[in-house]
């Protein structure tokens, strides 16, 4: 099992930039492809970007290609996500995610294992 706790999520102005961290427990990182994933209201939750179990490789939506950047620390088994020149369109509650046999390229809301409790992100324009 694992367990995933986010942090760092709040309220910015547009252009702005915000640091999302993600501590895990209960496994480490090189045995698990992680993620994050965003819901916005009413919308359904949507792929944001995933890091490889080795780290080597990593994948964005195309909303984001260019402003945000996942990351990980192995010694503290902990991942970011680095958000930079938001928009008010990235306003969602954002969720890391992590799973156990499925690689990044092809990481999706069904192919999750552990999920986070999600935070808060809120850009005003």
């Amino acid at each position: 099992q694992a367990q995933l706790v986010e942090s760092g999520g709040g309220l910015v102005q547009a252009g702005g930039s915000l640091r999302l961290s993600c501590a895990a427990s209960g496994r480490t990182f090189s045995s698990l492809t992680m993620g994050w994933f965003r819901q916005a209201p009413g919308k359904e939750r949507e792929f944001v970007t995933a890091l490889s179990w080795s780290g080597s490789s990593t994948y964005y939506a195309d909303s984001v290609k260019g402003r945000f950047t996942i990351s990980r620390d192995t010694a503290k088994n902990t991942m970011y996500l680095q958000m930079n020149s938001l928009k008010p369109e990235d306003t969602a509650v954002y969720y890391c995610a992590a799973a156990k046999f499925t690689t990044a390229q092809s990481l999706g809301v069904s192919r999750t294992d552990y999920w986070g409790q999600g935070t808060q992100v809120t850009v005003s324009s």
